[in-house]
C-alpha cells in the first residue's frame, strides 16, 4: 500500500499530540475480508490526585 504525500506529517502530528502510533500500517481481518488502514494510534490517558497515578 502507497503512502499518500500526507502519511507523514500526520503521523508526526499525532506523535507531538501524545499519541502514540501502534500499527503502521493498520492491518484487521473480519470475517474473509481484510482491512488496511494507513495507522492504528492511541492514546494514553492518565490521572493523577495527590502524587498518585
Amino acid at each position: 500500500m502507497a503512502k499518500d504525500i500526507y502519511h507523514d506529517s500526520v503521523r508526526i502530528a499525532l506523535e507531538k499530540d501524545g499519541w502514540i502510533i501502534t500499527d503502521d500500517p493498520f492491518i484487521f481481518r473480519l470475517d474473509r475480508v481484510s482491512f488496511r488502514m494507513d495507522l492504528g494510534a492511541e492514546r494514553v490517558i492518565s490521572a493523577e490526585k495527590i502524587q498518585k497515578r
